[in-house]
């Protein structure tokens, strides 16, 4: 299992957009995140900051990288670009996070 961290950022006036978009997330979404081997996802809001901070568990590099090819994905980049900073293809902007320590 992979462990990956990384942080998006969500423009301030739509923290409870975001959160409410999320809960729930689209059950199609939910199943191709599941399908290409995504665990224990979870994403943190630090209010203060408007930051992102997301973790999850992957299969493999290759079916996380994939997710973003699929339509389902396609749609949520675009469902979510009014309420985040997105790059010129929709996905959000982020950036992959170093671990430096794990405690299991």
């Amino acid at each position: 299992m992979i462990r990956k961290a990384f942080v998006m950022q969500v423009n301030q006036d739509a923290h409870k957009e975001y959160a409410h978009r999320h809960n729930p997330i689209w059950p199609e979404l939910e199943a191709v995140l599941k399908d290409h081997g995504a665990h224990r996802y979870a994403i943190y809001l630090d209010r203060e900051r408007s930051l992102l901070f997301a973790t999850v568990e992957i299969d493999s590099e290759e079916r996380w990288n994939a997710v973003a090819t699929t339509d389902v994905c396609q749609r949520w980049w675009k469902h979510m670009r009014d309420v985040m900073p997105s790059n010129p293809d929709n996905s959000p902007v982020s950036t992959g996070l170093e671990e430096v320590f794990y405690l299991d």
